[in-house]
C-alpha cells in the first residue's frame, strides 16, 4: 500500500482531492494513503507544486518519484535535495487549453479580427486576408504541447514551420533544430507562437537580433514561458513596427505589474496566464496512471531530463 503526499498551495486539495481518489481508485490502488499531512517517513510518492511548503525532499526516505503538477518544472528541477526521479504533467486537459488558445489567437490575426472588432467607424475597409496555406505559423518548441498546436494548425491548412533545440519530425510541418534553424525559421515566420520549456538555454530567445530576422509586422504569441522573450527589445521592436503585434499570456513577472508598459501598449495584448491551466480531473488521471506504472516496475512517463531542465 503505498502513501501519497499531495503537497500544493492548500487551497488546492479541496478541488483535487475527489479527482485524485477517483482516479487511484480506477486504476487498482483505492487502499492508497493520500493526504496533505502524512508522516515523512512513510511518503512513497509527492504530488507537487513548486508553491508547497516541501522544499526538502530528504526527509522523504521512501521516496520513489515526485509527480509535478505543472508543465513547467523550473521551480523545481534546480533543487539538489531532490534524488528520485521528477515528472511533468502533460495531459489531455493542458493540450487541449493550449490548442484552443493557440488556434484561437492565430486566426485572430491571420484573419485581421481586430480591425473589424474596434474599427466601428463607418468605413468600409474591404482587406481581404490571405488563405491559411500562403500564411507561415512558427510553432517554437515541439514538445507535447507545442507538437499539438503545430499539427492542429497544419491541420487547418496553414504553412508550418517547427524549431526545436533538438532534431524532431513533425508531419505535417517543416521543422529545424539548433540556431541556425532557429534563424531560418524566424525568417518566414509572420506569426510565432512560443512554446518552449523555460531554461537557461531559451532564455531571450527571441531578443533584438531575432526579432529582426521575422518579416516585418509579424505576430508573436507567448503562451509559453515570460522570460522567452526580451521584454525591452519586444517594446523596441512593437513601437518600430518590426513586429506588428504581440499576445503574452506569460510574464516574467505574474501577475504583471500595473505599471508594465505591456498594459498600456497599443500593439500588445495581455492575457492572465490563462492558455493552459491543469485541470484537476484529468491532471489526476494523468498522476494516477503514472503511479499505476510505478507500482507495477514500470518505467514513469514524462520523466525530466535535469540536464535539459525539462
Amino acid at each position: 500500500m503505498a502513501t501519497i503526499l499531495f503537497a500544493a498551495a492548500a487551497e488546492r486539495w479541496e478541488t483535487y482531492e475527489p479527482h485524485l481518489r477517483t482516479a487511484l481508485q480506477a486504476q487498482g490502488l483505492g487502499d492508497t494513503v493520500l493526504g496533505t499531512d502524512c508522516d515523512p517517513g512513510d511518503v512513497d510518492y509527492i504530488i507537487y507544486a513548486p508553491n508547497s511548503d516541501v522544499q526538502d525532499f530528504t526527509a522523504f526516505p521512501r521516496l520513489k518519484a515526485v509527480l509535478s503538477l505543472w508543465a513547467g518544472v523550473e521551480g523545481i528541477v534546480g533543487n539538489t535535495t531532490l534524488r528520485v526521479p521528477l515528472t511533468r504533467m502533460v495531459d489531455a486537459g493542458l493540450s487541449d487549453g493550449m490548442l484552443e488558445w493557440v488556434t484561437g489567437h492565430v486566426l485572430r490575426h491571420h484573419l485581421g479580427i481586430d480591425a473589424h472588432i474596434h474599427g466601428q467607424d463607418g468605413i468600409w475597409r474591404p482587406d481581404v486576408p490571405p488563405l491559411a496555406r500562403d500564411r507561415t505559423v512558427a510553432v517554437l518548441g515541439l514538445g507535447a504541447l507545442g507538437a499539438t498546436c503545430a499539427t492542429a494548425l497544419a491541420a487547418l491548412n496553414f504553412n508550418v514551420t517547427g524549431w526545436s533545440r533538438s532534431p524532431k519530425k513533425l508531419a505535417g510541418a517543416q521543422t529545424y533544430h539548433g540556431p541556425n534553424g532557429l534563424e531560418t525559421c524566424l525568417a518566414t515566420a509572420q506569426i510565432a507562437v512560443l512554446l518552449l520549456p523555460d531554461t537557461p538555454a531559451t532564455e531571450n530567445t527571441l531578443n533584438a537580433r531575432t526579432l529582426a530576422l521575422m518579416p516585418r509586422g509579424a505576430v508573436i504569441l507567448n503562451p509559453g514561458r515570460g522570460p522567452l522573450i526580451d521584454d525591452s527589445a519586444l517594446l523596441a521592436a512593437l513601437d518600430t513596427g518590426q513586429i506588428g503585434h504581440a499576445t503574452l499570456d506569460t510574464f516574467r513577472v505574474e501577475p504583471l505589474p500595473e505599471a508594465h508598459p505591456f498594459w498600456a501598449h497599443p500593439r500588445v495584448t495581455v492575457t492572465p496566464h490563462i492558455a493552459s491551466e491543469t485541470r484537476p480531473q484529468t491532471a489526476s488521471e494523468s498522476i494516477a496512471r503514472n503511479i499505476a506504472r510505478a507500482e507495477a516496475g514500470q518505467p514513469l512517463h514524462h520523466l525530466v531530463d535535469r540536464a535539459l531542465g525539462y
